[in-house]
């Protein structure tokens, strides 16, 4: 069946209220970790990942920061509005957009709209008034902030007057701990509106652990979007619309990409480095295909174009995205993705995938579905039946590809 017409609807399970985790654990690497391999279920701890990889794998990594991205603002007349920023306006680079002093405009989504009167100016105020935030809506989705002092960065004033963008399953407002704990022990560059879930559970002993066993890690960015967590709502995937996300992978980590041919198993961190690891061969393609643009733009129906010829190999993929940066001098590549992943998919790069468990029909399940074939219902159920803890602070998996 083509992706275009799969229903939602069958990629779905039962998932009580009370197994959605609202809090973190203690430890990163105290929670569970199911294994799943040639049709074997395993219980164990995240800790217990170095020992369930061979020491010639590859672990693909997604850097990307959290931003306090959710802003509480109230009306004269007490009325909360809350914006949740989404994504620069007009598709800025997220760099960009950090770095701007004293006003920036950005794709926002706004809660409580119906109060907030055209043309009413909105503010926030931190330290007393030593920072100032203020906000006007430019139409339905774009809202231009200014503030003062001008001299702070958009990024500086976040720090100061924001929270942490919880997903709204989380029914808590966010605390000082999720400061710390909504990112990773290696994120290092910002502009995400939700975390890289997978990537929570690795501590600093896990991390030295794989290193003293000789495992490799490269890394890799996508600015991870709230609409990870929209719920599809149309009856087949053909009426869905993916969520556009921006991409930074540097030339290094292609060229290690590049090297693991004949080598061990690529196991990429999460579902986000999953998909920019498959945006990138698929780039390649556009590349040879001679109809990529100068930065990366993925579609989502990308990988189910109809062709007359056959696709590249992965090593040629990668070999024209490689060829193209050196020729054009450019460090890294750019750009954005949109690609959906669903059964049916052939995948490229990755032998196996470190990944949390995902809501029923949601786009990171169809992913999950793709990945491992029928068999993704057995080990949810299995999840579910042994008390594993789901979504953003649940419990991970290390699924090897069927």
């Amino acid at each position: 069946m083509h992706p275009r017409a799969l229903s939602i609807l069958d990629f779905t399970y039962p998932l009580p209220e009370d197994r959605i985790a609202q809090e973190p654990l203690a430890d990163r690497d105290a929670s569970r970790l199911l294994v799943a391999r040639h049709g074997v279920l395993t219980d164990l701890h995240f800790r217990d990942l170095p020992a369930q990889l061979p020491a010639d794998a590859l672990l693909v990594l997604n850097d990307t920061r959290v931003v306090n991205a959710r802003l509480e603002f109230r009306r004269s007349t007490g009325a909360r509005i809350e914006v949740l920023c989404l994504e620069p306006w007009r598709g800025r680079p997220v760099e960009q957009a950090f770095a701007e002093r004293g006003s920036s405009d950005w794709n926002a989504f706004v809660g409580n709209a119906k109060r907030w009167k055209e043309g009413e100016e909105l503010q926030l105020e931190a330290g007393d008034g030593q920072v100032v935030l203020r906000v006007n809506r430019a139409g339905a989705e774009h809202v231009r902030f200014n503030w003062e002092p001008a001299g702070l960065t958009f990024a500086e004033v976040l720090e100061k007057v924001g929270h942490v963008p919880l997903p709204p399953y989380m029914k808590r407002p966010d605390t000082a701990a999720d400061q710390l704990r909504y990112n990773t022990v290696f994120a290092q560059h910002q502009g995400s509106v939700a975390a890289p879930t997978a990537s929570l559970h690795f501590s600093k002993a896990v991390l030295a652990e794989l290193k003293a066993k000789g495992i490799a890690s490269t890394a890799l960015t996508l600015h991870v979007g709230a609409g990870t967590f929209l719920p599809v709502k149309s009856s087949t995937m053909d009426e869905h619309v993916m969520h556009r996300e921006q991409v930074r992978v540097p030339l290094t980590a292609l060229e290690t990409l590049a090297d693991r041919s004949g080598k061990g198993p690529v196991v990429p961190v999460g579902t986000t480095a999953l998909r920019t690891l498959e945006s990138i061969y698929w780039h390649g393609v556009m590349l040879l295909e001679e109809r990529a643009a100068v930065e990366m733009d993925i579609d989502q129906w990308e990988p189910y174009r109809e062709r007359t010829h056959a696709l590249p190999d992965e090593q040629a993929a990668l070999k024209a995205v490689i060829q193209h940066l050196r020729t054009t001098g450019a460090e890294r590549l750019t750009g954005s993705t949109r690609l959906l992943i669903a059964p049916g998919y052939k995948f490229h790069f990755a032998d196996a995938l470190i990944t949390n468990f995902h809501q029923p029909q949601s786009t990171l399940l169809l992913l999950v579905a793709a990945f491992l074939g029928p068999d993704w219902k057995r080990v949810y159920q299995h999840a579910v039946n042994n008390n594993y803890r789901f979504l953003s602070y649940g419990d991970g998996s290390l699924l090897w590809r069927s």
